[in-house]
């Protein structure tokens, strides 16, 4: 295809130009890479949403399991070598690590033991110096301890522990089965022992034993070692009578030999302070059945012996905490939960050994497992024995539980419980947590013992990414939208063309580099100018108004000289001397008015506590970091303004300001609404500064002063150390899941007021 063009010079007459030849290849060409170019672009854009609902697909897919309904399967019935023994009262039943064996404490006194996996059969093992007596009653006192409670006033000590052997590749495990000498607690009446419990405290073995009614013995061991030769035990038993509307139902002592509490069978607990050996002190009797009259019928701790688990006669069940009030006072015994109750009354109470789980069971066989953190009810079984049931036992590893009847039979069924601690109460609700006098939101993932309550709560964390986004936002957004504004339209253009590429350099500095200099070189600073910091948005407006009368001042001639847009030249040093003039005036302040010590001044005055990395802090460095964007883009939306719309304001008459204000704010507010969602986004999503500037501290609280902790640090910093697979692994997952849901809800409404304002001044 030709075409003929003509041209005219000025002169000459006009001639033929040469013929614009356009190729049908090179055509052809052009319209093959637009549509390569096209399907690229949109190929480029499956690829990235494809590759954002993986990254979700992943992160659900560890979220999932925190949720899943535990489950618990029969595993089977063990019936006893010699049928008719039964376990003896208390805790009489015990499960082996790997749950291969079981045993139990007869009334008899034999052990009898119980093969779980296999077709072996294990002996029966008799209990040494008996004298034909019976045992009345078993404690627990640790992990494989009892102690033996005859009926003729004696404590045998019972020690059972495992034997694990490997051999052609098979596991064998063997009990081993160790018993102490007898001790004599009532040696002048000989009074059988009704029931019993005992506590392994580091001054010597505590044993406290009913032998009436309404009668305690107190047996206390204190081993005290010698400089020289060999250690010696003094031991003294001490009478201790209860004073009680009724009688003694059930005892329980905690693992630290300093609570003694008493279930009696009008339905109170009474409390008893052991901490003076020789002098106990009854503390409080409490109501705790479901009813008047109820009896207590079984008690029980938590691992880690803080919660006290009650049961009645009524099927009730609840836990209790010995915490101070509120509102200040002594410690008393409070309720924190009630549970799923059952339809008779409970007779056996057992706590897992690996969390806050525990289990109770009533005479007709039905079992519950509950969650202390949570105050739920997750499982319901019932034996299907047929006998009364008499004991339960949770396994060592939580993964199965055992009951046992009054005839010496078994039924073992195995827990899937990975994630108890974990329902949404328990990660964004209020908990009542251990040794806390009241519901509260805690972040605490670890602690430093085996029994340590896991506080999961992401509220805190969810108010910490929202401090610390407002407070930069709160730096942030005014001055780089002022900026842009004077940039757009006020500025001259020969130094926008420095002022806006520095700008944007900006957007390119680390964020670990600025959380490293927020943290070591910017909070100590700002530590010693806080009040100067408060006074610097009033001094230096007041420095630029002082400035501008003056400039009024000046002879038009030399005002002329300054070309309209670089009176910025001008204003630095203004501010520069506006900002030294408010850190004089702060330490002025502070030593008239502030007695000298700002930091003092707030705790007496206000209540509030100075952290020295604070949200101050993080709010001048993640505002700084913000800045940039949000800068770039609101300047770009300014600029690209028609400029018809600015001439027509001007020559009607309007001010260069009111135009910027009522004609190109409004028509650009689409983009400038744009810039602050992203600079949000961006504030949310930050880590390092966050991670380096604060004292990453999960409290909730509004104060400038006081640090907290967000969800991306809380990320980065516990991610590394939480086992794959575990608790703390999934909730974290978790708190990512929550950050990729909130940039999502915040983009997709900052996306629908874009349209809506994009659609009121349709300009751009």
């Amino acid at each position: 295809m030709a075409i003929n063009v003509g041209t005219l010079t000025a002169g000459e007459p006009g001639r033929p130009a040469r013929p614009l030849v356009v190729s049908r290849a090179r055509t052809r060409r052009r319209i093959l890479l637009d549509r390569l170019s096209s399907r690229l672009v949109v190929l480029g854009g499956i690829v990235i949403i494809a590759s954002i609902l993986a990254i979700l697909f992943v992160i659900v897919a560890e979220v999932y399991p925190l949720f899943r309904r535990p489950t618990a399967a029969l595993v089977g019935t063990y019936r006893p070598v010699a049928p008719g023994a039964a376990p003896a009262p208390g805790d009489s039943v015990g499960v082996a690590e790997y749950r291969e064996v079981a045993y139990a404490i007869l009334g008899t006194g034999a052990v009898e033991l119980y093969a779980l996996k296999g077709e072996r059969s294990l002996p029966a093992v008799p209990a040494p110096a008996l004298g034909g007596a019976s045992v009345t009653t078993v404690a627990a006192v640790g992990k494989g301890l009892y102690v033996l409670g005859p009926a003729d006033g004696r404590v045998i000590p019972l020690g059972v522990t495992v034997a694990v052997t490997f051999k052609d590749g098979r596991r064998t495990v063997t009990p081993r089965l160790e018993f102490g000498e007898p001790t004599v607690l009532d040696p002048e009446s000989k009074r059988g022992i009704l029931r019993l419990t005992s506590a392994s405290t580091g001054g010597g073995p505590l044993t406290i034993a009913q032998v009436g009614p309404t009668d305690l013995l107190v047996r206390t061991v204190v081993e005290k070692k010698a400089l020289i030769g060999p250690s010696r035990k003094e031991e003294s038993i001490l009478p201790l009578p209860v004073q009680v509307d009724g009688e003694i139902a059930a005892l329980r002592l905690d693992g630290r030999g300093e609570d003694l509490f008493i279930g009696t069978s009008r339905g109170q607990v009474i409390r008893y302070d052991l901490r003076e050996r020789e002098s106990p002190r009854r503390a409080e009797a409490t109501d705790v059945a479901g009813g008047p009259g109820v009896p207590v019928t079984a008690l029980g701790f938590l691992i880690g012996d803080r919660t006290l688990v009650v049961g009645d006669g009524a099927g009730g069940v609840s836990s209790w905490q010995v915490v101070p009030p509120p509102t200040g006072g002594a410690r008393r015994l409070t309720r924190v939960y009630r549970f799923q109750g059952h339809r008779g009354p409970v007779v056996a109470v057992t706590a897992s050994q690996r969390d806050k789980g525990f289990a109770t069971a009533d005479a007709s066989g039905q079992i519950h497992v509950h969650y202390g953190t949570s105050g739920r009810t997750l499982l319901s079984m019932r034996a299907a024995t047929g006998a009364t049931l008499q004991a339960v036992v949770f396994a060592p590893k939580s993964d199965g539980l055992l009951a046992a009847d009054a005839a010496g039979a078994f039924t073992q069924w195995q827990v899937d419980n990975p994630h108890p601690e974990v329902t949404l109460k328990t990660v964004f609700g209020k908990v009542w947590y251990e040794g806390y006098s009241a519901p509260a939101y805690v972040w605490q993932s670890t602690g430093g013992t085996d029994d340590f309550e896991a506080k999961l709560s992401l509220t805190p964390l969810v108010y910490g990414t929202l401090k610390g986004t407002f407070y930069a936002l709160l730096f942030a957004v005014p001055l780089a939208l002022l900026a842009a504004v004077y940039v757009s339209e006020f500025m001259h253009p020969n130094i926008k063309a420095y002022v806006k590429p520095v700008v944007e350099i900006m957007a390119a500095l680390p964020s670990v580099v600025l959380g490293f200099l927020a943290g070591l070189w910017l909070a100590p600073m700002v530590e010693r100018i806080v009040p100067g910091l408060f006074l610097l948005p009033l001094v230096v407006p007041l420095s630029i108004l002082a400035a501008l009368v003056a400039w009024r001042a000046v002879p038009l001639a030399v005002r002329g000289v300054v070309r309209p847009g670089t009176e910025l030249v001008l204003l630095v040093p203004v501010v520069l001397v506006g900002a030294w003039l408010a850190f004089l005036l702060g330490g002025l302040v502070e030593q008239a008015l502030l007695g000298g010590n700002y930091r003092g001044w707030l705790l007496s005055a206000l209540g509030l506590t100075y952290d020295q990395r604070n949200s101050l802090v993080v709010g001048i460095a993640m505002g700084f970091a913000v800045i940039p964007i949000i800068f770039t883009i609101a300047e770009d939306s300014l600029a690209n303004v028609p400029q018809h719309l600015r001439a027509g304001s001007l020559a009607l008459g309007a001010t260069r300001w009111q135009t910027a204000i009522r004609i190109v704010l409004p028509t650009a507010s689409p983009g400038i609404f744009s810039a602050i969602m992203i600079g949000f986004g961006r504030a949310v999503g930050e880590t390092m500064i966050v991670l380096m500037a604060t004292g990453n501290t999960p409290v909730m609280d509004w104060s400038i002063f006081n640090g907290f902790r967000a969800l991306s640090a809380n990320i980065a910093v516990e991610l590394p150390e939480a086992p794959e697979g575990g608790t703390l692994f999934r909730v974290l997952f978790l708190a990512a899941f929550l950050l990729f849901c909130l940039t999502f809800a915040v983009n997709t409404l900052a996306e629908l007021v874009r349209l809506k304002l994009r659609r009121r001044f349709r300009y751009l």
